[in-house]
């Protein structure tokens, strides 16, 4: 049988434009959707909609471990941002260098 015989699945009088991949069903024009390049009807569209309940969304695992990250960095960037501050002779932070230039004794 070829599309152009068929008739919807839900309007008996109306002809067929698209066959649901998901169910195999044929569907006039109104009866169908598109999801992701394709053209479902509302049934199977409803049922990708709806998540599987032994399925878990990983979204706030990543979310979090991208946060973790992030911190981590930060806090390493200031320790070695410290350290490096810590190698400056404290005779610098007194001004005592700039003023031997000078002022040579």
């Amino acid at each position: 049988m070829t599309l152009s015989s068929e008739r919807c699945f839900n309007h008996a009088t109306r002809e067929a434009v698209a066959r649901c991949p998901e169910c195999g069903r044929y569907f006039c024009r109104e009866c169908v959707s598109e999801h992701e390049d394709r053209l479902l009807c509302a049934y199977c569209l409803k049922v990708l909609g709806v998540r599987k309940p032994g399925r878990r969304s990983t979204t706030g695992l990543v979310r979090a471990a991208q946060v973790l990250v992030g911190f981590v960095l930060l806090w390493s960037a200031f320790y070695l941002l410290g350290r490096l501050l810590l190698t400056i002779p404290s005779s610098f932070h007194d001004r005592q260098i700039a003023q031997e230039e000078q002022y040579p004794r």
